[in-house]
């Protein structure tokens, strides 16, 4: 019997503009595994290089803007379904992101506002955060933040539905809003909520909360809510699908070193290899 030659899946390809986190708990690797995880292939372009480990940012340095360009433009080939986009360190680059996300119109864009490192270094400035208003949330499809990012990104002393509002004044289409950091006040100290908003309706979701820290969450989010709108799901079910993927990669999570963060694992669902621990006295069973 002739063999016969495996028909290829069609994945969804998701463009990532994310900075390069060398733990793989945020940045491009995370970013990757999860599309990877999602069913989708992620395409992957540093805006930035960090100097990191599992308890805080220690460096940042930006990416060069025209091998950005280069790299976008080099990628022709693959017909891009979604874009993704993370850290971005200073105003060069910005203008780079923003230069390649219009190569591409039409196709969903989800940025995941890095401002603040989980250990607490600022990743951003003032200026940085006004060019991001002005030039980049025009272009967004659905924005990602975390109570504080919202907080910094919005001029309205309001609560966190007009501060939405406000930035989808600015050409935003749909602000998703998570809580995990920083609760929004009455939320139950075991549950996690989680709002969408869009101009025509709110949606919320309440997850139970797990114990410890996490490196990465937010980056999970965003790229799973990519790779969602890839394969073409609508805007709620994406979300629906993204959140619950992120809670059970935090559920499997790996924590290195007891003082640090536990890095969540996209691939969970892979097996596990045994690794046989030495004995420490040296005389072995």
């Amino acid at each position: 019997m002739a063999e016969t030659t495996p028909i290829a899946p069609h994945l969804p390809v998701v463009l990532v503009l994310a900075g390069h986190d060398p733990t793989g708990g945020a940045g491009l690797i995370a970013d990757a595994e999860a599309v990877a995880a999602c069913g989708g292939w992620a395409l992957t372009i540093p805006t930035a290089l960090t100097v990191q480990n599992c308890r805080d940012v220690q460096a940042v340095v930006p990416g060069d803007p025209d091998t950005m360009r280069a790299a976008a433009a080099a990628l022709d080939g693959f017909e891009v379904a979604a874009i993704k986009v993370g850290l971005v360190a200073d105003l060069p680059s910005l203008d780079a992101v923003t230069d390649i996300i219009r190569r591409f119109p039409g196709v969903p864009l989800v940025v995941d506002p890095v401002l603040r490192a989980g250990g607490g270094r600022e990743l951003s400035t003032a200026e940085l955060v006004d060019a991001f208003r002005e030039r980049l949330l025009p272009l967004v499809d659905i924005l990602t933040p975390n109570r504080d990012e919202l907080s910094r990104l919005s001029r309205s002393p309001g609560e966190d539905t007009e501060r939405a509002v406000e930035l989808m004044t600015l050409g935003c289409q749909a602000v998703l809003v998570t809580g995990t950091d920083s609760p929004a006040a009455g939320t139950p100290g075991d549950r996690v909520a989680h709002t969408l908003h869009t101009p025509d309706q709110s949606r919320q979701w309440s997850w139970p909360r797990l114990a410890g820290r996490y490196h990465g969450s937010g980056c999970t989010l965003a790229a799973a809510l990519a790779a969602r709108l890839a394969a073409g799901e609508s805007l709620m079910s994406a979300c629906e699908q993204a959140q619950a993927f992120t809670w059970q990669a935090l559920a499997h999570a790996w924590q290195p070193s007891p003082e640090g963060q536990s890095l969540p694992r996209r691939l969970w669902r892979l097996p596990v290899t045994s690794v046989k621990v030495p004995d420490p006295s040296g005389q072995g069973s």
